[in-house]
């Protein structure tokens, strides 16, 4: 067989072919990145670091930028290949991340971690390498993409937001202070953001629903509500009405013991006074 031949000259990279696009379909439209952020709402050095390179932005970013331009869903296959492989996520979990870059409505309860779209970049990357994943190219893309997810929660049409998060959440920090210190903050920064609302379930509330299951509500443009149920091992999306209404049920009488969003600002504060610093650093 002939070896192939390039017939549009284009790069064959992933990424760098999503750069080129970007900047193709920005010089046709001849507009300026700064005349492309006010159209779009977003900042717009936002779109310089995509077409850099840098960043890849987030699924809402790409798909605004597909209407936009008039090219519906090339530029978010291009952005999902450029992610990394296309194995890296499973089907539901890319499901799930393109209905939650459209959720008017997000609510979450997170029985053991900081949830992803609260996440510094720091506390990312010890979760994931923790999980398993090696310190290089995946791992960094990893990280990239849940910091690229966080943008869902700011900007023009960002949801309301709200998370509960079992006191065990904060209490099992990350070892190195400075870092635990910047996680606790960025929970603090974030609450104060109009659409985000942030309660802690403490310990004295007892044995509740839940009890080892990450669960996630979308509530959609058109006005259903889907699930996402995770545990360590395992994630399904859960469309079904009555199963949803079920966990919601389950969701809405954690949220009846959980602090009050003012009360969980206060615990974290306190928190972040106490933070201890560690015998040792693990880097």
């Amino acid at each position: 067989m002939p070896p192939r031949r390039a017939i549009t000259g284009r790069s064959q990279e992933p990424r760098q072919r999503f750069v080129e696009e970007l900047r193709l379909r920005r010089a046709q439209k001849g507009e300026s990145l700064r005349q492309l952020g006010a159209v779009l709402g977003w900042d717009w050095s936002l779109f310089g670091k995509m077409e850099s390179g840098q960043t890849l932005g987030s699924p809402d970013v790409v798909q605004a930028l597909d209407q936009h331009y008039g090219t519906p869903d090339l530029l978010l296959t291009l952005w999902e290949l450029a992610a990394g492989d296309p194995t890296q996520f499973k089907e539901r979990y890319r499901r799930y991340m393109a209905l939650e870059a459209v959720a008017t409505g997000i609510q979450q309860y997170s029985p053991a971690v900081v949830p992803g779209l609260l996440q510094t970049g720091t506390y990312a990357y010890r979760l994931l390498f923790r999980g398993g994943l090696a310190p290089g190219t995946e791992l960094d893309q990893q990280v990239e993409a849940r910091m690229n997810r966080r943008e869902i929660l700011s900007g023009g049409g960002a949801p309301q937001f709200r998370a509960i998060l079992d006191e065990t959440v904060l209490r099992r920090g990350l070892l190195d202070r400075e870092e635990w210190q910047e996680q606790l903050k960025h929970l603090i920064d974030v609450t104060e953001q109009p659409n985000v609302t942030l309660q802690v379930l403490p310990f004295a509330a007892g044995l509740c629903e839940l009890p080892n299951t990450d669960t996630a509500f979308l509530r959609l443009p058109e006005g259903r509500t889907v699930a996402w149920v995770e545990t360590g091992y395992d994630g399904q999306l859960v469309e079904e009405n009555a199963r949803v209404e079920r966990l919601q049920f389950s969701y809405d009488r954690l949220r009846d013991h959980a602090l009050s969003p003012r009360e969980t600002a206060e615990f974290i504060l306190r928190l972040l006074e106490e933070a201890p610093c560690p015998s040792a650093d693990p880097k």
